[in-house]
């Protein structure tokens, strides 16, 4: 494993704790539009994926509806929900505490969302100054999770290899398209009794756990190296 070099975060529901609300208004606006949705539909088993996703397998299910209509209620949907996010949007507990304590790493957000809601969503609760312009979308890169090219059009940008950078991600399509990256994984389990972490990833439950598990990660790699001469010494013993 690769000394963390670079950390990289997921947005809504890592970041922020917008999924509540994005699970209110995905629900008005399928509903409304003729495919029934409710929000514990979207946290028990949509969470993170795309809207385009959602309303294929919506209408899989239950039948196919006008694209217009569609197209119209998505875009009422986001308008709604962008109010909504800049007026009652929060930040989860101990990220602030989390990304002061690693100030020292570069770090950007990675997110299946539009740029515009990432914007929204770290300038209503004060998080914009913590990563700058460093922000990769779903929707510019043309790439979404559960895909690993998302992540890996980041750290190239970023300017790291994979194995450097550090994903920090709630969602389970988020976990697996970093894993599938190559990279480190941090699984943010909010919801252990209903979600398991995948193989590979780490699991934490709080934000404020994040500094304990980077410091340990930073130490593994440090302690290897200085055991290496005394089991060189082992070997050439023998």
């Amino acid at each position: 494993m690769a000394k963390p070099r670079c950390l990289l975060f997921d947005c809504d529901g890592t970041l922020v704790d917008s999924e509540p609300l994005l699970a209110a208004e995905l629900a008005s606006s399928l509903s409304d539009a003729g495919l029934p949705f409710s929000p514990s539909d979207y946290m028990g088993e949509f969470r993170g994926a795309r809207f385009v996703n959602i309303v294929t397998e919506l209408q899989r299910r239950h039948g196919e509806v006008d694209p217009q209509r569609l197209k119209d209620s998505e875009a009422e949907m986001r308008r709604k929900l962008a109010d909504r996010l800049a007026t009652e949007l929060q930040p989860l507990e101990g990220v602030r505490e989390a990304l002061d304590a690693l100030a020292a790493y570069p770090r950007a957000v990675v997110s299946n969302g539009p740029e515009t809601k990432i914007r929204t969503g770290l300038a209503a609760t004060g998080l914009s100054d913590y990563f700058g312009d460093k922000l990769f979308s779903g929707y510019t890169a043309n790439c979404w999770k559960p895909d690993p090219c998302l992540y890996l059009h980041a750290a190239s940008i970023m300017g790291f290899r994979p194995s450097e950078c550090v994903a920090i991600d709630d969602s389970i399509v988020g976990v697996k398209a970093a894993l599938s990256a190559g990279m480190t994984v941090i699984h943010l389990n909010r919801f252990a009794d209903a979600e398991s972490t995948p193989e590979g990833a780490i699991a934490i439950s709080s934000m404020y756990q994040l500094p304990t598990i980077i410091a340990n990660l930073v130490r593994e790699p440090e302690m290897c190296h200085e055991l290496l001469p005394v089991i060189h010494s082992a070997l050439t013993a023998r």
